[in-house]
């Protein structure tokens, strides 16, 4: 289908005037597509179904979607002026306008996580043997899935035969076990850096909202503690800015995801300080207020090593000027691969679902916040970690599983069965411009439908109260900062 273009040429990022490739916008989307087996996986009948019929194939869906990406670019007036024409930055905001407009969620989230690594690879921040690609890693990918393959906990389908056959209790045995294998590894890892001489100082557990950062972070430094390790925390909200200096949108929401939530300044230099020896006057942030009510002094003794549970820890303006010698960084995310169904549809579940029900029901229990809310505030946490989070995964030192394949069923009976926390669709109807949201709801709910629940007091008896998912649902009988 023809579209009307009238811009002729496009400003590079050293604002170098090029001609304007209408391809490139095409490829790149194509690309984007194919990274994750193609926009069959993108597939919402009732969403973007009449644009499958209408482009049957991955190549006339990409032409239609790179029309739409143009038609926007020549909508603003400004882009026609002939020394003001759009930017390359610009041009990848409507690329990712256009796909999420169209309900092209998984193809927008390749796209985004590709770009921002891109981003990173020309900052110097990442190497090339370091860059994540669309954010998955193969690698890992494959191994995991094979692990699960070889319970039969990789589909849906298997997950159910589990629960009916009442063999949940080896399966959850074998996944704590290698969880906790890979933090023996981690505490293994940083020993051998410090008797390999490294001047390690500072030790990050980073990775998107509620993969499970602050469990995983009091284990590993038990394990280190019982090596002669000592350790000084700091608490990184104190480094929130105050709420008048966070906008609110048109439903009074606040986006605290992205790391400029953060004094970023006030932090590097104070982590410097202290890496110093010196003292710093911490800040003290109240949620109560929304603003800081003062400071504390802090100081790091020498034998101490900074330990920090962040999710923008791998964000380089946060550690600039500080050695990557002197730091460990641990990543974690809930890898876990789950096909939906019997997986003959080859549609993977999505790693970010199992995180929005996990933080909604730690909304729920610790923030007073209601499940609809965090479903509505979904897009500020998954633009964050698309930009800061997942395509740095690649400077980890190490990276930590925090999924299982008991969490949807372990999940499920606090979002279906009572107390049925999962929003009812009237809730969602005032919304109905949140196209995510939408998306997201109605994914996650034909999910919870399709997996049978594990019920609360068979739960209590399989899960051991130190357990990650713990952080969740409750009972766990570690010290959760953010639960307390």
């Amino acid at each position: 289908m023809a579209v009307q273009n009238r811009i002729v040429k496009v400003q590079k990022r050293n604002r170098a005037l090029v001609t304007f490739d209408p391809d490139r916008i095409r490829n790149a989307i194509y690309r984007a597509a194919r990274s994750i087996g193609g926009f069959r996986q993108d597939y919402l009948p009732h969403i973007n179904g009449r644009l499958f019929e209408a482009c049957p194939t991955d190549e006339e869906l990409a032409d239609f979607l790179a029309d739409a990406v143009i038609v926007c670019l020549n909508s603003d007036p400004h882009h026609l002026i002939t020394n003001f024409p759009p930017t390359i930055e610009e041009i990848q905001d409507d690329v990712l306008h256009v796909l999420r407009s169209y309900g092209f969620q998984n193809t927008a989230d390749a796209y985004a996580c590709y770009r921002w690594g891109r981003h990173w690879l020309r900052e110097g921040a990442i190497r090339p043997d370091q860059f994540m690609g669309n954010g998955f890693p193969a690698n890992i990918l494959e191994r995991e899935l094979e692990w699960a393959r070889s319970l039969g906990c990789h589909t849906v389908a298997g997950l159910n035969e589990l629960t009916r056959t009442g063999r949940w209790a080896p399966v959850v045995d074998a996944a704590l076990a290698r969880y906790e294998a890979s933090l023996d590894e981690a505490a293994r890892k940083v020993m051998a850096r410090l008797n390999a001489g490294d001047p390690l100082r500072l030790l990050w557990v980073s990775g998107p909202s509620s993969s499970g950062k602050t469990t995983t972070t009091v284990k590993l430094t038990r394990r280190l503690e019982r090596e002669g390790l000592r350790f000084l925390m700091l608490n990184l909200d104190d480094y929130f800015w105050s709420l008048v200096e966070h906008p609110t949108d048109w439903i009074n929401d606040r986006n605290y995801e992205t790391p400029e939530a953060l004094d970023l300044q006030l932090l590097n230099r104070h982590l410097q300080d202290l890496l110093e020896g010196r003292t710093i006057e911490k800040p003290i942030y109240s949620f109560k207020e929304g603003r800081r009510i003062g400071t504390k002094p802090v100081r790091r003794e020498p034998d101490q090593i900074l330990l920090l549970d962040c999710l923008h820890g791998f964000y380089p303006p946060i550690t600039e000027g500080i050695d990557p010698r002197a730091q460990f960084r641990i990543y974690i995310e809930t890898l876990h691969p789950l096909f939906e169904g019997d997986g003959s549809s080859g549609r993977l579940t999505r790693f970010t679902d199992v995180r929005l029900v996990r933080r909604m029901l730690r909304d729920m229990k610790h923030r007073a916040h209601r499940p609809l809310l965090t479903l509505l505030h979904w897009h500020y946490v998954r633009a964050g970690e698309l930009f800061s989070i997942i395509p740095l995964m690649g400077l980890a030192d190490h990276i930590v599983n925090g999924g299982f394949p008991f969490d949807w069923p372990l999940l499920q009976p606090w979002f279906l069965g009572p107390p049925a926390l999962w929003p009812r669709p009237e809730e969602l109807a005032p919304y109905a411009g949140f196209l995510d949201a939408r998306i997201r709801y109605e994914r996650v709910h034909a999910l919870l439908q399709s997996v049978e629940p594990i019920p609360f007091e068979l739960a209590d008896r399989l899960i051991p109260g130190d357990a990650l998912v713990r952080e969740f649902i409750g009972g766990s009988t570690l010290a959760i900062p953010h639960n307390e």
